[in-house]
């Protein structure tokens, strides 16, 4: 395994988690500047908010980070009405993750990347329904908020499935390359 210096402003570890994630807001910005790049909505969002829940020895920064490249990415393309509701949802995300820290395996991380999906999808198009005026508020009207919001929800769960198996994935290769990568125990 190879070794590297700690540095206590910048370790390697902190530097691979940062890396990882500012790539993948870059992606995030590539599918919106560069039309049919990749599928619409196929964004590693919500894997980025678990993969900082799950790694970073932070809580605040395990928040901050995702929010704040989210943060970066929307002042670029342009803020909207629910960027509070997708915020928050980003920040439920990123402490759901915080479960998987110490048991990151295939199938909880699948699981909880899955779920996360589904929980963005719910909670967006319910704020939608709620706020937009484009449906009665009614219950036929959250219903056709829901199906219209189907396709949106095949690019999200597709994107966070793949994001969260390259994050998570590729972070685990690296971290048996480099002890360094390894988490600070108390």
């Amino acid at each position: 395994m190879l070794q590297f210096q700690n540095n206590s402003l910048l370790t390697p570890r902190s530097a691979v988690l940062a890396a990882m994630i500012l790539f993948a807001v870059a992606v995030r910005l590539l599918i919106f500047f560069v039309p049919g790049a990749l599928p619409y909505n196929f964004t590693p969002v919500e894997a980025i908010a678990l993969f900082g829940g799950a790694y970073f020895a932070d809580r605040w920064l395990a928040l901050i980070v995702p929010i704040g490249a989210m943060f970066i990415a929307d002042a670029i393309i342009g803020l909207h009405a629910l960027v509070p509701v997708v915020y928050a949802c980003i920040a439920l995300t990123a402490l759901l993750g915080s479960n998987l820290r110490g048991r990151i395996r295939p199938l909880p991380v699948a699981g909880y990347a899955f779920a996360s999906a589904v929980l963005f999808y719910l909670i967006t198009n319910f704020f939608v329904w709620l706020t937009s005026g484009m449906y009665p508020l009614n219950p036929t009207g959250l219903a056709a908020c829901y199906v219209a919001g189907i396709p949106f929800f095949n690019g999200t769960l597709a994107g966070t499935l793949l994001w969260t198996a390259l994050l998570f994935g590729g972070f685990e290769l690296l971290r048996r390359q480099w002890s360094a990568l390894e988490p600070v125990r108390a």
